[in-house]
């Protein structure tokens, strides 16, 4: 909803407005007026495109095939579990963080903590107790100071194009999930595990330090970082929250186990690497295109089309997916959906809450996550081992957890069908 329209209430009862009524007295200080859509928020958004990002699924087969063999899949699977769920399960308690010390020395001391975990990580490689402490809680911590700001700053900038600022904003994840992929395959191979996570922190170091420092805020840090409980009388975000908390149980499914299942299904390393390489290279495009289509088409409605085809690809492809070329289409379709996840929401959630509350309301979105983020591959990974797919050589074995993932994301569409129902009945319309 652009920011300049006069406000007016809604069948929600909530105002249609960028930020709730303030005093005289702060009107000046703490609402810059509309975000200019463009301008430095360009600048912002390059800053916030982060080519880092974790590659856990063939990291994970690594250190299975070394210094971890013969651990539970469930287990390790859980240390990336973790870490994952961890970046966002602490997004409230780092709004708050950004309130008194500024998006600037937030996202700093993230990206510190991103490159001192994947040191510390090279240290405990075959340790499992030492993997969750570096490779889960503290990589976690600095992932959650990094991403919540990533989610939070577009929408100082955007609102008109906040689809498309936060496409190009993840698409640096899926850019770095791309080349990461194939970059960490050839350094597990000729440089070992230790090592890879050693090149990673040192050069995650060297490249992001210095990025924070062209961070610029519109507003002061306490007008901006607001957390508002209000917003779940809105039916609406109601659907769209739920519909976050019960769909990430099925995103992180696929980069996860893919390896794996390639694996089994002996397509051999070239196959793994590039099976999940052509998955994140979807995924980036999923995440560009995204942005551009909830500008044109509404977020809500892309949002429900991402987890439809997210659902069907699982059931009607992935679940069939005994040869390399089946498997290649479902990291091509499912790949897509995935990266619009990771738009679509947050333009919605954003979108409905305006500037003043959007990136508490973002946050409570993405902490909302963290149930399926840190339970959702363990569940995977226990049926996996409950059936002996790991030593199978077909995808039959590996079905429950492939169905298993595929009912949530169904299950994510009906609500955001619900939202959108609710949002406007017509279903022709941009919402």
């Amino acid at each position: 909803m652009p920011m300049s329209l006069p406000s007016r209430r809604c069948r929600t009862g909530l105002r249609r407005r960028s930020e709730p009524p303030t005093t005289a007295g702060d009107d000046l200080e703490s609402v810059p007026g509309p975000p200019p859509d463009g301008g430095y928020g360009w600048a912002v958004v390059l800053v916030c495109f982060n080519a880092w990002t974790g590659s856990w699924g063939i990291l994970q087969v690594a250190l299975f095939e070394t210094t971890l063999r013969g651990s539970p899949a469930s287990t390790v699977s859980f240390v990336g579990s973790l870490g994952i769920a961890l970046s966002v399960g602490l997004g409230i308690l780092v709004i708050r963080l950004a309130r008194s010390w500024g998006a600037r020395w937030t996202s700093l001391t993230g990206i510190v903590l991103y490159g001192v975990s994947c040191l510390a990580s090279a240290e405990a490689v075959s340790n499992v107790g030492g993997l969750f402490v570096a490779c889960g809680v503290t990589y976690g911590v600095g992932a959650c100071l990094i991403y919540t700001m990533s989610n939070s700053l577009p929408i100082q900038w955007f609102s008109v194009r906040l689809g498309t600022a936060n496409g190009v904003v993840k698409l640096g994840g899926g850019v770095g999930a791309t080349v990461m992929a194939v970059v960490t395959g050839v350094l597990t191979d000729r440089l070992g595990v230790a090592w890879t996570f050693r090149v990673f922190g040192l050069a995650s170091l060297a490249t992001g330090v210095p990025l924070p420092f062209l961070i610029r805020e519109r507003a002061p840090a306490k007008a901006s970082f607001d957390i508002d409980w209000t917003l779940f009388k809105d039916p609406g975000f109601t659907c769209l929250f739920v519909s976050g908390v019960i769909g990430v149980f099925s995103i992180y499914a696929p980069p996860f186990f893919l390896p794996a299942v390639a694996t089994s299904l002996d397509f051999g390393p070239n196959g793994v690497v590039g099976v999940v390489a052509c998955f994140n290279a979807c995924m980036a495009l999923g995440r560009l295109t995204s942005g551009f289509a909830c500008d044109f088409f509404g977020a809500i409605n892309i949002m429900f089309l991402t987890m439809a085809l997210n659902g069907i690809t699982m059931f009607a492809v992935w679940s069939v997916a005994s040869t390399l070329p089946l498997l290649f289409l479902f990291a091509v379709l499912n790949g897509i959906a995935n990266g619009a996840f990771f738009v679509a929401l947050p333009t919605a959630v954003g979108r409905l809450a305006g500037e003043r509350r959007g990136a508490g309301a973002v946050s409570i979105t993405l902490t909302g996550w963290t149930p399926g983020l840190l339970l959702g591959n363990p569940i995977a990974g226990f049926l996996i081992d409950a059936t002996g797919a790991a030593g199978a050589d077909s995808i039959v074995p590996y079905r429950p957890a492939i169905f298993y993932a595929g009912s949530t994301a169904v299950l994510s569409a009906m609500f955001v069908l619900a939202a959108r129902v609710w949002a406007d009945r017509s279903l022709t319309k941009k919402v």
